[in-house]
């Protein structure tokens, strides 16, 4: 009879779109974070030659972007590398022009191979070279150059997953294949990079005002930090790319580091909310991702879901960059780090 009673009730608050908590309540309220992305690693001596192979199959102008997707193993078809991030592989060949357009999602480039390639951002010319991160704020226009007699390939970082599950996605093409040039190059780097501000700022967006953070700089940083020992025993020495107008990070939903590992160091266990795209810039070492050991030479790409115990351990002195959406999560107080 309790049965019966029981499945005509689901069976009344079914035909009005309604459903229990308390079947589903362990599910939704988890004692802990339970990730779906999964660790996996991408070496890039092994990707390299079908980033290369792309093309001779399509134009940069007939893809829009040409791009191959690091889909994680858990989310196959869904292009995504963790929850909230997308990342990519780009190929700009020389002579080519990746045309102008802007959308709502922001991105983040690491540039891996070739120099001298540029892209303009909102009509600044700013020329890229490998370890350089390039930033390109939500609904900025942008298009990229390859002049040079190399191709050009970076790691392309976006929040497209996160905006589509927000229903907030916009595109638009711009009227020609460049846009006009309304700023001297790397005029962004003279107004917020030398530890100076304009007297005035117009600038409206919550992402940096600083389009380009050269690899040099960053590596001297670190390189000047090692040599006073100050080097954490879970991150080696490691700093985030700052916005220079209120010390944020660079962008509302995309966050990024750099973290310098010396020879033979092993750091210890941590694990945080937030999840990460990691690229290695030098050096060769392992890192462990809860059970799974993954080994990483110069320009491998590796992902560290959140709430994953991590353990990096450097063969020979190696620089780690990372994307990761960190920033959002701290934003909406879900930031969390537990490192023993």
């Amino acid at each position: 009879m309790a049965d019966t009673a029981v499945k005509s009730f689901r069976s009344r608050i079914d035909a009005v779109d309604l459903a229990p908590l308390w079947d589903v309540f362990d599910l939704l309220m988890t004692r802990e974070p339970r990730p779906r992305a999964m660790p996996a690693l991408w070496r890039y001596d092994d990707v390299r030659p079908h980033i290369i192979d792309s093309g001779s199959f399509v134009s940069a102008q007939e893809a829009v972007r040409r791009v191959l997707i690091l889909e994680n193993p858990a989310f196959r078809g869904r292009s995504r590398i963790t929850n909230t991030l997308f990342a990519g592989f780009q190929l700009v060949l020389p002579g080519e022009v990746a045309t102008a357009h802007r959308h709502s999602q922001a991105a983040a480039r690491l540039i891996l191979e070739g120099s001298g390639a540029q892209t303009t951002v909102e009509g600044e010319r700013i020329t890229m070279r490998p370890g350089d991160l390039v930033l390109t704020p939500a609904w900025s226009w942008h298009e990229h150059h390859n002049e040079s007699a190399e191709p050009v390939v970076w790691l392309d970082a976006l929040d497209i997953p996160l905006v589509a599950y927000l229903d907030a996605g916009f595109e638009e093409t711009g009227d020609g294949a460049s846009q006009e040039l309304t700023r001297a190059e790397d005029d962004s780097r003279a107004r917020f990079g030398a530890n100076l501000l304009p007297v005035q700022i117009s600038h409206q967006s919550l992402s940096s005002p600083l389009h380009a953070y050269p690899y040099e700089r960053s590596r001297e940083a670190l390189e000047k930090i090692k040599t006073t020992g100050d080097v954490d025993p879970y991150h080696g020495v490691k700093m985030r790319f700052a916005n220079p107008l209120d010390g944020g990070h660079v962008m509302p939903t995309i966050a990024a580091f750099i973290q310098l590992l010396p020879r033979g160091m092993k750091t210890e266990s941590c694990r945080s909310t937030e999840g990460s795209i990691f690229t290695c810039l030098e050096g060769s070492g392992t890192t462990r991702v809860g059970e799974q050991r993954l080994e990483w030479g110069p320009r491998d790409v590796f992902v560290v879901p959140g709430w994953y115990p991590v353990r990096h351990e450097a063969k020979s002195e190696s620089v780690l960059f990372s994307f990761s959406d960190r920033g959002l999560l701290e934003k909406l107080g879900l930031w969390r780090e537990l490192c023993a």
